[in-house]
């Protein structure tokens, strides 16, 4: 695929971001409430759109569609628990939040449990999130670097460091008022480029609309439903409690996500987006896993995918992550597209579309985080002063997460979907534990306590992660591994609790 035509595309699409961005903010500068939640005057079909995107990122765009080798369908079970747990969210968290008016949602913490209680919160929030993006970045530097990059010798520190930048650029003044119309174009993006992309691989096929069903259902990679066997990371009720949980915890508890539903104009309005874009999930998630049938079936027809294991077409091994990128920009020898060019550009569409929505939504929660929460300077200083603390605290949020997304090149060694969610096990656990606790109980624990115990649940929950399948006759620990931290963590609290005198009512409905 030509360099030429890759920058082409990414000038021209970033110059439509920028252009998104002028508009957004051009009559005046953002104020802490703007910045935070836009005005609380966002239209909820532009949050439900945006919302979409923020949630894929580049790891769905390009993982999902390589693990239904090895996992089939089985993701479509997690799915599901997805859309449950957006109910939990609309139902249960978004009254909370609302009724209490909060900027950042870890101000509940401060109220249930106490000041440290809140830091706490805060800082597993900045750690997931940090992690959790730099994963997600990490993944579209290095397809960037293999499709663009390398052709024009630019190492792979100045990726990084240009794609942040670029973030950088286009959030570090509007905030959410102009993420969520940015997110929502770059949405529209995203699930254009899947579907022309399903449709080019068919033609290259030769499949029309009914092979395409038959090619997609007739392969053994469709399978969905896992009951049998509960051992295996597959299993519905874990796949499904999983992706409940998980959705509870990295959205319903995370700033980044639910930032943009705070934006909406009142509590009727962010429900509907909330469920909106919720059952959204399924549709948009099978269309990746259908085209990851096809690419695998179209790469076993070209001779590079025999027997389970795919490999380039000099025979050197490649990773499921790399399917995708691989076919949509990749050559024969004689120099013609292993796809047609057309699907390399949608590809690097799709990819941008994905990666700097959620990347540029991540930066602005966690400039809100540290802000609001850390340094509490919404509390202590004007308006001017609390400007200028932004935006050192915005640029130093992006410093590090490029720093990181460098260091994520080491561990490359796993599909990025499912080290995605095996961070969030470990990171949100105890956030979704102190969570569960306040809104179930009117316990109130020792606050000074709370940081030793959401430090030592992931502690615990990696022992147990390491040695479940000798302990528990052959058990092996999958994604509800976050609900073992979380429930360790209520244990914790529980047992600070025990002779504490002092209670309290839960913030509860």
């Amino acid at each position: 695929m030509s360099t030429t035509l890759i920058l082409a595309l990414i000038a021209a699409y970033f110059a439509i971001i920028f252009y998104v961005t002028w508009r957004t903010t051009r009559h005046q500068a953002p104020t802490a409430k703007s910045f935070a939640v836009g005005d609380r005057k966002s239209p909820w079909w532009a949050v439900a759109i945006a919302m979409i995107g923020t949630s894929i990122s580049g790891v769905t765009f390009i993982s999902v569609p390589g693990m239904v080798a090895a996992t089939q369908f089985s993701y479509l079970q997690m799915v599901l628990g997805f859309t449950a747990g957006y109910f939990a969210v609309a139902y249960v968290l978004l009254p909370l939040y609302y009724r209490l008016n909060l900027y950042s949602i870890y101000g509940y913490l401060d109220q249930r449990f106490g000041s440290r209680s809140y830091k706490v919160g805060s800082v597993f929030f900045l750690i997931s999130k940090f992690l959790g993006c730099g994963v997600r970045m990490y993944l579209t530097a290095l397809v960037m670097q293999l499709v663009l990059f390398d052709a024009l010798g630019v190492p792979f520190w100045l990726n990084i460091a240009l794609t942040m930048l670029i973030v950088w650029l286009y959030t570090f003044r509007g905030g959410v008022k102009t993420l969520v119309w940015t997110d929502m174009l770059q949405t529209l993006c995203l699930l254009l480029a899947v579907v022309f992309c399903i449709w080019y691989v068919c033609r290259a096929m030769g499949l029309d609309g009914s092979g395409l069903w038959n090619a997609v259902a007739g392969s053994p990679m469709s399978e969905t439903w896992f009951f049998s066997d509960g051992n295996d990371t597959r299993y519905f009720w874990k796949q499904f409690l999983a992706g409940l949980f998980t959705t509870v915890a990295m959205t319903g508890l995370d700033q980044d996500m639910m930032q943009k539903n705070l934006s909406c104009k009142n509590l009727k309005e962010a429900r509907k987006n909330v469920i909106s874009y919720g059952f959204a999930f399924l549709p948009v998630n099978l269309l990746f896993l259908a085209l990851g049938v096809l690419l695998y079936q179209y790469a076993a027809n070209l001779g590079i995918f025999r027997d389970g294991i795919l490999t380039s077409l000099t025979g050197a091994p490649l990773k499921s992550d790399e399917l995708f990128p691989y076919l949509a920009t990749m050559t024969n020898s004689d120099g013609t597209p292993l796809l047609p060019t057309v699907v390399g550009v949608l590809f690097v569409l799709g990819l941008i579309a994905a990666a700097f929505s959620s990347a540029g939504s991540a930066v602005t929660a966690l400039t809100t985080s540290v802000t609001t929460d850390l340094l509490q300077a919404d509390r202590k200083e004007d308006e001017s002063q609390l400007s200028k603390t932004r935006f050192k605290v915005h640029l130093v949020n992006v410093l590090v997460m490029g720093v990181l997304i460098y260091l994520f090149k080491v561990i490359g060694n796993t599909s990025v979907i499912s080290a995605v969610y095996i961070v969030a096990s470990y990171t949100y656990g105890p956030l979704l534990g102190l969570y569960i606790f306040g809104l179930v109980t009117k316990l109130k624990p020792r606050d000074g306590w709370v940081p030793a115990i959401c430090l030592i649940s992931p502690v615990l929950s990696f022992v147990i992660a390491q040695n479940s399948e000798a302990w528990f006759n052959g058990y092996k620990m999958g994604y509800e591994l976050l609900l073992v931290n979380a429930a360790l963590t209520m244990a914790g609290l529980w047992l600070a609790s025990f002779r504490n005198s002092r209670t309290t009512q839960s913030a509860s409905l």
